[in-house]
């Protein structure tokens, strides 16, 4: 048969399949299948659990204090308040924009030298990039320095951010305004904003800032002609980068804007130009639903907030800049960093915000290299330019799952939204302290967590890369530590300490000891049990930055301690079944005789037996893996 009589031949194919479906427009497809119930849905489950609970084993109990489902039906949905709204509608949860998704390339640029730091905006410019964040030291802010960093870059086509000191903010916003108009640039196409948050600095360094805030007021006037370009921040990315929780980084947020919209109004600023000039830098972490729906929860509930100040619809817009988060991000197997940047950009992407800035993924140990900061833009330019998400509008409405967690996330943050403004508002909240210290909290337990493996990093306190070094890599300080001076003031700072900080003090320790210990698994008995205690045992003990030898087995413990001690081990790690240690682990512990350390790898029935035989050293999925690490180091002198 001829090629063109087979395209004959199926497309008749296809025009009789087409009017099989189309003969009765009103019969639906499926409608001999009876859908299930809930309860149906739950007695199936029921059974594949083969009798585990349910609670444990299906559902999430998130950081955030609620509980999600492992399904939901449309029953479920069709009871919340907003499930039918559209984009760009109020309150805005499906996004502000109806017809298209589009967000703003943005890469920081720390403006040191004005000649140079213009060099490099143009050449970004040329990659890819139509938003610049533009870092000015508090010394440099002149009319004569701004003249030379935007030389050659229209403000008409580039977003142009503005960043320097809280107290240099009003002055430089005078300068730009002068500029502007002295370029003829039409105000009405002008995009972007300066960066007056002082509200940052009493969270970041424990500063009374309370007077500085008086500028506000005369900032936003000097941009009342420029409608697309904001003069308040709410840096609430420093809180994801502290390790705040979805839900805490959504309510801070919230009252931390509400209370300069309380401000200005107050200091009689029109509440649509107020709202107009507020900017939210959210901070996306890995998790990558709970960010989708933060975001869209955060524009139905400011929304909600700015209706209590002005019936103006477009003003109750939320302005939103999303920064992938430094807080877990890595120093050890680096590249994985790509891997949380890229989710976190989608996450930010499908929310439906302004502009995105991905942080580079060797951010953690140096200055980022131009290759860093190209794979970055790259990030965002392949979900634009490959996956079109640029042209999608909140994909996630409709979701029952996304939707119902955006209702919960909203109930949650708003809870908290309101215990700060029960409190006398977000200022006096940030002044008496109790702001940072309940991200402080969290951060301690979120390290904590990180400790017990609980919560997991990739590269870091599971899985390991078993042959990486750090070759002379050292984490970057932090332009605040939650050290900063606090004695004038005697406000705290938040600790902004990334999640892997602990593991990698601890191997980068080990890295420089005289020796690095070196952790041999002797594995017996049962095939499948003593090969996944050894893999486990591996991936644990090479957390620490130890040498691991596995090995396929052995007949005898005097077999397997005697290759431990022929390859120079440590530390000896016996991997077998929970029955057979009472069989194997004294003898090999006895025959060791402590020419290295003995370990067992489980929590079998015996422990106490083998406690008593003078055993000391388990590892299992319930000991604190950080804390053990640190007493092995102890214990080896290291």
């Amino acid at each position: 048969m001829s090629l063109s009589l087979k395209m004959r031949n199926f497309g008749r194919f296809l025009n009789n399949f087409y009017s099989l479906l189309m003969a009765d427009s009103k019969e639906k497809l499926f409608s001999d299948f009876t859908a299930p119930t809930r309860q149906e849905w739950l007695d199936k489950i029921q059974v594949d659990l083969k009798g585990a609970d349910y609670q444990k084993k299906m559902v999430w109990r998130t950081n955030e204090g609620f509980s999600m489902e492992p399904f939901y039906r449309k029953e479920d949905v069709d009871q919340l308040p907003l499930v039918n709204a559209l984009p760009g509608e109020f309150p805005y949860v499906r996004g502000n924009r109806a017809a298209d998704n589009e967000w703003h390339v943005r890469q920081d640029i720390k403006c040191d030298d004005a000649k140079e730091a213009n060099a490099k905006a143009l050449d970004i410019l040329n990659r890819g990039v139509d938003s610049l964040g533009l870092i000015i030291p508090r010394e440099q802010v002149s009319a004569e320095f701004i003249d030379t960093l935007l030389e050659g870059i229209y403000p008409e086509c580039v977003e142009l951010n503005f960043v320097t000191c809280q107290r240099k903010t009003e002055e430089l916003t005078k300068i730009l305004v002068a500029y502007f108009q002295k370029k003829g640039v039409d105000p009405a196409k002008v995009e972007g904003s300066v960066c007056f948050d002082p509200m940052e600095k009493i969270l970041t360094r424990g500063k009374d800032m309370s007077a500085v805030l008086a500028q506000a007021k005369n900032i936003v006037e000097l941009l009342a002609d420029y409608p697309k370009f904001t003069a308040i921040a709410v840096n609430a990315f420093k809180l994801t980068n502290a390790g705040a929780y979805s839900y805490q980084d959504l309510g801070y947020a919230l009252a931390w804007g509400n209370e300069y919209m309380a401000q200005l109004t107050e200091a009689g600023v029109a509440p649509e130009l107020a709202a107009k000039n507020i900017k939210f830098n959210l901070g996306i972490n890995g998790v990558y639903f709970m960010e989708i729906a933060k975001l869209r929860a955060a524009r139905m509930l400011w929304a909600e907030i700015v209706s209590q100040y002005t019936p103006c619809k477009e003003s109750a817009k939320m302005h939103i800049c999303a920064h992938t988060t430094t807080y877990n991000q890595t120093l050890f197997d680096s590249y994985v960093n790509l891997l949380r940047s890229q989710t976190e950009t989608m996450s930010a992407a499908l929310g439906g915000v302004e502009s995105i800035v991905v942080t580079p993924f060797d951010t953690p140990y140096e200055t980022p290299t131009d290759f860093a900061e190209r794979i970055a833009r790259n990030q965002q330019l392949l979900l634009k330019d490959e996956c079109h998400f640029d042209r999608i509008v909140d994909v996630a409405g409709g979701s029952y799952f996304v939707e119902e967690l955006t209702a919960a996330l909203a109930k949650q943050a708003w809870k908290l939204f309101l215990s700060v403004e029960e409190e006398g508002g977000f200022l006096a909240a940030a002044n008496a302290g109790k702001v940072q210290n309940a991200i402080n909290e969290t951060n301690g337990a979120r390290h904590a967590n990180a400790g017990k493996s609980r919560e997991f990093l990739l590269g870091t306190n599971q899985f390991p890369n078993f042959t990486e070094k750090s070759e002379g890599k050292t984490p970057m300080a932090s332009c605040c530590q939650g050290t900063c001076e606090t004695a004038e003031s005697g406000i705290p700072a938040i600790k902004t300490t990334r999640l892997a900080s602990d593991f990698e003090a601890l191997r980068l320790t080990t890295e420089k000891a005289a020796k690095v210990p070196v952790a041999f698994m002797l594995t017996i008995g049962n095939l499948a049990m003593r090969q996944a205690r050894a893999q486990f045992s591996c991936n644990f003990l090479r957390t620490a930055g130890y040498t691991v030898v596995d090995n396929l087995g052995f007949a005898t413990v005097e077999e397997g301690v005697d290759k431990a001690l022929e390859a120079g081990a440590d530390i000896v790690v016996i991997c077998s079944s929970d029955d057979e240690y009472a069989t194997y682990a004294i003898p090999a512990f006895k025959y060791l005789n402590g020419r290295a350390m003995f370990v067992v790898a489980g929590n079998p029935a015996c422990a106490e037996e083998l406690k008593a035989a003078g055993i000391e050293n388990f590892i299992h999925v319930r000991v604190d893996q950080l804390k053990t690490l640190k007493e092995f180091n102890a214990k080896l002198g290291i």
